[in-house]
């Protein structure tokens, strides 16, 4: 009985003739010309020394504040960070810059690579020694423009930050110094820690992770006091081949 009913299901399957063609594919293409002006406010911190040389080119420094200073009060940004150390009376050998993200927008969105861009053309940037640093949502931003720029920076330093992991791949030559918390209850840990183990596994041999064991979210204020930071970006530079 099995081997007649096989039989009879192999012959419907045959009666039952060739596949219809069904649908089709075809290329289409889309396209349409976009119109509109790029905008950041941001602040700016000249070393000393920046007139006096009209030849020298500096080093670059990009940070990108925290969820918290978004708007269009610049004031907010000197709250935390390099801003915050330059309020202060700290003297950098770089060229400083801090764009202010607009309200309830993500670094995501802005045109944080085309400020660069600018100030390539209107400052004395040195392109081989740009580097990018920012804290909770900029260091969400940092993880986000070193993936996207690959090619563009010396060294970052995110903060408190994310990511993804597979990304990772596509910065195994950069060096990376990350800062995190071990009890940030806003971004957790692991964050930092699958994007760093992501590098590592992708054979970067220049990414390190820094653990405060008793800091919550803010593991910013240490690690932008910390003179250590500011001489390891400025000991990397952008080589011609990487």
């Amino acid at each position: 009985m099995l081997r007649h009913g096989l039989i009879l299901i192999l012959g419907t399957l045959v009666l039952a003739g060739p596949l219809s063609r069904g649908q089709e594919l075809s290329k289409e293409i889309f396209e349409k010309e976009l119109t509109g002006t790029l905008k950041l406010e941001y602040l700016l911190s000249l070393p000393e020394g920046y007139d006096s040389d009209p030849a020298k080119k500096w080093p670059l420094l990009v940070f990108l504040h925290g969820a918290g200073e978004r708007g269009d009060d610049l004031k907010k940004v000197e709250m935390h960070g390099p801003p915050k150390r330059v309020r202060e009376g700290a003297s950098f050998p770089f060229i400083l810059v801090a764009p202010q993200c607009p309200a309830e927008a993500w670094w995501t969105e802005q045109p944080v690579l085309e400020l660069i861009d600018y100030l390539e053309k209107t400052h004395r940037v040195d392109s081989s020694k740009i580097y990018l640093t920012g804290l909770s949502m900029g260091g969400y931003g940092t993880w986000h423009f070193a993936t996207l720029a690959p090619r563009r920076f010396a060294a970052v330093a995110p903060v408190c930050g994310g990511g993804i992991p597979y990304k990772m791949r596509g910065i195994a030559h950069l060096p990376v110094w990350a800062f995190h918390g071990a009890k940030d209850p806003v971004v957790t840990l692991d964050e930092s820690e699958r994007l760093v183990e992501a590098l590592k596994k992708a054979g970067n041999k220049k990414a390190t992770l820094t653990v405060y064991p008793e800091a919550g979210h803010d593991s910013w204020t240490e690690t932008y006091q910390n003179p250590k930071l500011y001489e390891w970006l400025l000991s990397h530079t952008l080589d011609a081949g990487q």
